[in-house]
């Protein structure tokens, strides 16, 4: 019997347009089984609802994963590894499996976990990941600003960093993509207002869904509880920029002969 393919799905960050014409094309199909992952059994699946949002007919078989909201490490590859399991089973009655992941499934993704670990204890199943849209460029179209230009450079950080590695990034980064900003949002702001760039700032909740939210004084958020998808795009107008080198560089070097 021919086995099925593991295919991550990036739904986009939740407006229901963004999900692209190859994604779609793979949920429209009525002969796979789609999974999608929850952090509770008790919870909805986001990438879930945004295909339901967008009018899309389930198939018949279909499960969540369980991928529970915690650091411990002995904890997540238990769960991690009982997901791929389901999978494989799964895959192995010929059927391939869709998994839906919002926003992108190659940017900090369950996926990621999923796959890695299928391919571990069944690297003779195929996977197959199609590109998504990130929040952060729906975030960035709907504000009608740039990610970057020119000669930018961006980094894209967990918040859970730490308020110590952001100060240090934005002496090196022009724009800063701080995900999963719920759990230190005060410190965050706190950082941006002794650094004098919190206007430069801008939060973003929910991109793309009916509930997105956009706070343009981000200092107002002090105190509050925001969702778990939230993040800030930060300029940094102050930071100090070296030379740049134009063009290509002249080799220095000798060439080296082979024997």
């Amino acid at each position: 019997m021919q086995h099925g393919r593991l295919i991550a799905v990036s739904m986009g960050p939740g407006d229901p347009g963004l999900i692209t014409r190859h994604a779609w094309e793979q949920l429209s199909r009525q002969d796979t089984i789609w999974t999608y992952p929850v952090r509770s059994l008790k919870k909805d699946s986001y990438a879930l609802l945004i295909a339901q949002r967008a009018g899309l007919q389930m198939p018949d078989q279909h499960q969540a994963l369980l991928f529970p909201m915690t650091h411990d490490t002995e904890i997540l590859a238990k769960h991690w590894l009982r997901a791929a399991q389901q999978v494989q089973q799964m895959l192995e009655s010929g059927r391939d499996v869709l998994f839906l992941v919002e926003g992108d499934a190659s940017t900090y993704a369950s996926y990621i976990y999923l796959g890695r670990t299928l391919n571990a204890i069944a690297p003779h199943l195929q996977t197959q990941v199609i590109a998504g849209v990130n929040a952060f460029n729906a975030a960035c179209a709907t504000l009608q600003i740039p990610l970057s230009e020119q000669d930018d450079t961006i980094a894209i950080v967990p918040a859970a960093y730490g308020t110590s590695a952001i100060a240090r990034m934005l002496r090196d980064f022009d724009t800063l993509v701080l995900m999963k900003v719920k759990p230190l949002l005060d410190d965050i702001l706190n950082l941006l207002e002794a650094h004098d760039i919190a206007q430069y700032a801008r939060f973003i909740e929910k991109a793309g869904a009916p509930e997105e939210r956009i706070v343009h004084d981000v200092l107002s958020l002090r105190g509050e509880k925001v969702n778990y998808l939230s993040l800030m795009i930060v300029r940094n107008p102050h930071r100090q920029r070296g030379e740049m080198v134009r063009g290509c560089k002249k080799k220095t070097q000798e060439p080296v002969l082979e024997n």
